[in-house]
């Protein structure tokens, strides 16, 4: 894997978007594991992509303008704090606006509680340790589709869980070949991301 292609993959499928894709497959790739009406799942898409990817990444791009942050890349774990910090609380005040929307179906905030509580726990890690948010990431997302499949039986979860598996392997390696992390940093990211969704998600669809 050469050094521009790993670059891309860790770009594009960095932690802030791992949200998107989690709300984006219960919303529209299995319309019967919630029962939000139609009318509003794009109007619920649009706040999680707003709340939880645009605004934390401007954020963190002004935190880089600002000399905040040293690099975007966030090679040391002191370069993490500050945006992991800022992200979790983002990501915690969009969980408490969707608790208090009393019509919305539990599932989604309960989504949102289950990732943030993730992200939270990924930041205080961060202050001792350098575990990997991509493959924390990725990690939930290979258990939700686990989940899901074994939850509703009209999800054809064999090829969404292959790609899935495929994503993980190819962040991982482009990772790796980044000198991004350790492969111990890897790998704990990794499990930590899936046995937590895992048991989350299957408490909120129990």
């Amino acid at each position: 894997m050469g050094k521009i292609s790993s670059l891309v993959i860790s770009v594009v499928f960095q932690p802030l978007i791992i949200p998107m894709m989690v709300f984006g497959m219960i919303l529209f790739g299995v319309p019967e594991s919630t029962s939000v009406p139609f009318e509003f799942k794009t109007r619920i898409f649009y706040l999680i992509l707003m709340s939880t990817l645009v605004i934390p990444m401007l954020t963190i791009f002004g935190l880089r303008l600002s000399g905040t942050v040293k690099s975007l890349h966030m090679h040391t774990t002191k370069d993490r704090i500050i945006p992991f910090s800022v992200t979790s609380i983002y990501f915690l005040l969009t969980t408490y606006f969707m608790h208090r929307i009393s019509e919305l179906d539990p599932i989604i905030w309960e989504t949102m509680a289950l990732i943030s509580g993730v992200v939270v726990i990924l930041t205080i890690v961060t202050i001792f340790w350098k575990m990997s948010a991509h493959m924390t990431g990725v990690g939930g997302l290979v258990a939700l589709v686990l989940v899901l499949g074994f939850r509703f039986s009209n999800f054809q979860s064999l090829y969404p869980l292959l790609l899935s598996i495929f994503l993980s392997g190819g962040v991982a390696s482009s990772r790796l070949f980044l000198n991004a992390h350790k492969p111990l940093e890897v790998y704990v990211g990794f499990i930590f991301g899936f046995l937590s969704c895992y048991f989350g998600f299957q408490w909120i669809w129990s």
